[in-house]
């Protein structure tokens, strides 16, 4: 039994849910998403202002498809209600970042400026010229703009210098011995 889709994803108020075949539809105050997903292997209904996921049967991948798509549907409802972000920082000398109308330009130490084009849906801020701060409605974006800005430059393990997430730890090693 899957104990993330046991859970039935709570509708908050302002945010419309809606089933069609196998597409669910989520329209919230920050906007709107919808994803399609594997009917003949779990059944989605809306039950007491809840959305309720169960598998159709109990084999393997109706069972892996029942938690994946209840968490689906509840990154939905929180991306249209609250948003989802990312923040990168920048470490090591000259390193920086600026924001060009929709484009971010990225000073990495390359003898050229890394220009990176910002897709739709997703709005990037730089509030500081070390920092970067990615943020949207859909969970899926937001994490894959903010790893493709982190692999220009990953963080490397004896001077840490690179683009890192906010939270993330960079273990460190000591540099040659002589």
């Amino acid at each position: 039994m899957s104990r993330i889709g046991k859970k039935p994803v709570p509708i908050p108020s302002g945010v419309e849910v809606k089933i069609d075949g196998a597409t669910v539809t989520v329209k919230g105050p920050k906007g709107q998403l919808e994803t399609a997903f594997l009917d003949d292997l779990v059944e989605v209904s809306i039950e007491d202002n809840e959305v309720v996921v169960k598998p159709r049967n109990n084999s393997k991948p109706a069972r892996s498809a029942w938690g994946l798509t209840r968490s689906l549907i509840n990154n939905m409802v929180i991306g249209v209600t609250e948003g989802f972000q990312k923040k990168l920082q920048i470490v090591g000398v000259g390193y920086r970042a600026q924001l060009q109308g929709r484009n971010l330009k990225l000073n990495l130490g390359f003898s050229h400026d890394v220009i990176y084009e910002v897709p739709e849906g997703i709005s990037v801020e730089v509030p500081q010229p070390t920092e970067i701060v990615v943020s949207g409605i859909d969970k899926q974006k937001v994490g894959q703009v903010a790893a493709e800005i982190r692999a220009w430059r990953p963080p490397e393990p004896y001077k840490g210098k690179g683009v890192r997430y906010a939270d993330e730890y960079i273990f460190r090693k000591e540099g040659k011995k002589k």
